[in-house]
């Protein structure tokens, strides 16, 4: 789940002034999400896309029209009923993430569930045996609780880890948390490579770019500022000059892999600042270490204060995982690659 702290980040881009930030729900599908790109939508911010959604929350001195503002006190009879029954109710929608899967949390706040639409129960299917590898050699990760299939998609109920998400915590509270948030990730780079039945090498990633490209589907959110306005097959061309020796590369420094060691991602007790566990471990497989180190890397720098903190957290996390000479030029190809896999 890569999804922002979009408070902060609707007041970067408005200046501080007008929308903070706009949460929104859809009563077709029961979805709720944080409405990205507000500053696109200035002239129409009650709509973010083709589908009925209105405003469950709104951080701002503008008071938006009543007709938008509806509490969502029960779930419509959709998917939420084919899957939880008569206990919908016990079941609040969090949010959604990149892959479309809708996520709720039980009321005890002890247990979540995921459910994709038809499209995507072989997705979730995978994140499910995922999680069961993975618990069953003794990583702090969610355990499968439930599974259900229908032919309107599938639900995955799974334990909650305590904590909060490091995407939550200040720079200096991270920065405590970070080694054990390396140690984490450096407990599932451990697993044997020959044990492992899932896969995310470089070749399948590069193969998804291939798709995402030719559907001219990336979403520009995930690239940087320098590459918006490139065009999306000059960004995968400069990606393929580099695989022979990313390739090389990754035959001998192959580990198991999160797949996506973004902020959100990694859960930290607020107290101790200890890290409690890992989520979100629908990409996990074999891969190049560093293609885990670039997206932890990168997605950090939105918590960090200062420059120096981002450059002591760099070399903690390497001392943490015993890398001395780590290679900047290869953390910068996966974070050029990255983007393209989203889509």
């Amino acid at each position: 789940m890569r999804s922002r702290n979009w408070s902060r980040t609707l007041t970067e881009r408005s200046g501080g002034n007008g929308a903070v930030a706009v949460f929104m729900a859809c009563y077709d599908c029961f979805f709720v999400q944080s409405m990205p790109r507000a500053s696109r939508r200035a002239q129409r911010p009650w709509k973010a896309c083709s589908r009925t959604y209105v405003a469950t929350r709104f951080f701002s001195q503008v008071e938006p029209p009543p007709r938008f503002i509806r509490k969502l006190k029960e779930p419509p009879l959709n998917r939420t009923n084919i899957f939880f029954g008569e206990s919908h109710s016990d079941w609040l929608p969090v949010r959604g993430g990149e892959s479309g899967d809708f996520v709720f949390r039980r009321g005890d706040g002890h247990a979540f569930a995921k459910i994709a639409p038809a499209s995507r129960r072989g997705e979730l299917a995978g994140e499910r045996d995922r999680l069961i590898w993975l618990k069953g050699r003794g990583v702090a990760c969610p355990e499968v609780i439930n599974w259900q299939e229908e032919q309107e998609g599938a639900c995955l109920v799974i334990t909650a880890i305590p904590g909060v998400p490091a995407a939550d915590l200040s720079g200096a509270d991270l920065l405590k948390a970070w080694p054990s948030m390396g140690q984490q990730l450096g407990a599932v780079h451990s697993l044997s490579v020959d044990q492992c039945p899932f896969e995310r090498r470089l070749s399948r990633m590069f193969g998804r770019a291939v798709d995402v490209v030719s559907r001219n589907a990336v979403n520009p959110d995930f690239l940087p500022d320098e590459d918006k306005s490139t065009p999306q097959l000059d960004l995968l061309a400069r990606v393929e000059r580099e695989l022979p020796v990313r390739l090389d590369q990754e035959r001998t420094d192959m580990v198991v892999c999160h797949g996506d060691p973004c902020m959100p991602n990694f859960m930290v007790d607020p107290k101790t600042l200890q890290c409690t566990g890992l989520i979100d471990l629908g990409r996990l497989g074999t891969a190049d270490r560093y293609a885990d180190l670039a997206l932890m890397i990168a997605n950090a720098e939105e918590n960090w204060a200062a420059p120096d903190e981002a450059e002591r957290a760099f070399a903690v996390l390497f001392n943490v995982l015993g890398i001395e000479a780590p290679d900047r030029e290869r953390l910068a190809f996966y974070l050029r690659l990255d983007p393209l896999t989203w889509g």
